[in-house]
């Protein structure tokens, strides 16, 4: 594989292009929005120059990395000679069924469609391709030019031949990639959303308070980050849809969202991205809601 493209420009979307531009792969980047591919051809550029002070990349390699970076708000030129396209859109099935429906109608027969979706069936997207034995999980973690896994998910129909293929690409990028089935949530996930609903029921019952939650796990279980800060950083919204997707999946109430977080989320209180979580967040400045400020 030399050429790959990425659908959305976001937080992953950028950081996937970033990867694989950083490993000598022509990218071509996709958004309906030119401004938002002009934004993200500057976050990549700041995250090159963090590494330039680290000191573990050049000037000049940064140039190399920018300049096989080509963004596109036409989907079908920036896909027409790809050998993977990685969608990387909003967590939304209905958008991605018909990103994938036009993927299968533009790209070349060959073209491996991989998604970096969290939460949604690779099954059900691949039914909406005529291809779905070409049609596999690519989830990165965030930030991606940081984290090493990736999670590869085989729908049912994924062929041995897609996974091998995809699983070799990912170590190409300096990754490592964990082979998963195809049911809700995959395995991250399915771990980490329950834990992060506990903490919110405990903090929803009165056990303790957020930075009290939070610094048990940090210190006591050896965690970077704690479960409500994390889940601000995730999105509130985001948890809430993917603890749905578990819930209606498996059908058991253990996956059923924290009324708390149903509130927060209702409240538009998302977490970092706008603002107002279990923390509140101005620039740099994190600080505990004064909603759950102990007293």
């Amino acid at each position: 594989m030399k050429k790959i493209a990425v659908i959305g420009s976001g937080t992953m979307g950028n950081g996937i292009a970033h990867v694989f531009a950083q490993t000598g792969f022509s990218v071509a980047l996709i958004d309906i929005s030119a401004d938002a591919l002009q934004k993200a051809q500057a976050t990549i550029a700041q995250n090159l120059d963090r590494q330039i002070k680290k000191g573990t990349l050049t000037e000049a390699e940064k140039e190399a990395t920018l300049a096989r970076v080509q963004p596109h708000t036409d989907m079908a030129t920036g896909v027409a000679a790809a050998d993977l396209v990685l969608e990387a859109a909003t967590e939304n099935f209905e958008l991605k069924k018909k990103i994938f429906t036009q993927l299968d109608s533009v790209c070349s027969p060959q073209t491996i469609l991989a998604s970096n979706t969290s939460s949604i069936s690779i099954t059900s997207i691949a039914a909406a391709t005529k291809r779905p034995t070409q049609v596999i999980g690519m989830h990165f973690m965030n930030p991606v030019p940081v984290m090493k896994l990736v999670e590869v998910i085989r729908g049912y129909a994924t062929s041995d031949e897609t996974t091998k293929t995809v699983m070799e690409l990912s170590k190409q990028l300096g990754k490592i990639p964990v082979e998963v089935n195809d049911y809700p949530g995959f395995i991250s996930n399915r771990i980490l959303m329950p834990m992060i609903n506990e903490a919110i029921c405990a903090l929803y019952e009165g056990v303790a308070g957020v930075e009290e939650i939070d610094n048990v796990m940090k210190l006591g279980m050896a965690h970077p980050m704690g479960p409500l800060q994390l889940a601000d950083f995730i999105g509130l919204d985001v948890c809430k849809y993917i603890l749905d997707v578990l819930y209606t999946g498996f059908g058991n109430p253990k996956y059923a969202a924290c009324p708390l977080l149903v509130n927060m989320v209702n409240a538009g209180h998302w977490g970092a991205k706008s603002g107002k979580g279990f923390y509140t967040y101005q620039g740099k400045e994190m600080q505990v809601s004064q909603r759950f400020a102990v007293k």
